[in-house]
């Protein structure tokens, strides 16, 4: 199974519409996983044209602390989302304290109290910086943002895919749109 990782679109703010290579990047992908910072559900709409979509909440969805952009109540959209495929455990959120900033038991808390204990894999946004780096058993990948990378503005951003083998097998790639 192949997931297109996307994140911190922040549309229409950063620009109008996805980038045409957003489309090009996830074309035959089976599910898209937004981690967050949609700002508007005719993103989510866009994107399910390619496959079906899940998206966390992002910090900047809830039209709070100077956002003036507000997620319209979305099915697709929660807090926090736990998949299994092929026996893999994926957690979807918009941010998650990882080892490299904190340490492991406050990692394994946040784990528990988003999805319910220890996963396979993290897929989280909220820095905008691309990464995909392993923490004792769960792969966390971030796709950085697919339109203000590093915050920067008239970059190419990035955007991930997550491939899933049959037999559990899980690797991840950055993709740049550039």
């Amino acid at each position: 199974m192949r997931i297109g990782l996307i994140s911190d679109t922040h549309i229409p703010e950063a620009c109008e519409h996805l980038p045409e290579k957003v489309f090009e990047v996830f074309a035959g992908i089976d599910l898209v996983m937004h981690a967050g910072d949609v700002y508007v559900n005719r993103v989510l709409d866009e994107l399910s044209a390619i496959a079906p979509v899940i998206a966390a909440l992002g910090n900047g969805d809830e039209g709070l602390d100077g956002h003036r952009y507000r997620l319209e109540a979305d099915d697709r959209v929660r807090e926090a989302h736990l998949v299994e495929i092929s026996g893999v455990r994926i957690g979807l959120v918009h941010a998650i304290p990882t080892p490299d900033e904190t340490s492991d038991e406050v990692f394994a808390r946040a784990m528990d109290t988003q999805f319910g204990g220890p996963v396979d894999v993290v897929v989280q946004g909220h820095s905008h910086v691309e990464g995909v780096t392993r923490f004792g058993a769960t792969l966390v990948v971030n796709p950085g943002s697919a339109t203000l990378p590093h915050n920067l503005v008239g970059v190419p951003g990035t955007v991930a895919i997550l491939e899933i083998g049959n037999g559990g097998e899980v690797s991840a790639e950055i993709i740049s749109l550039g």
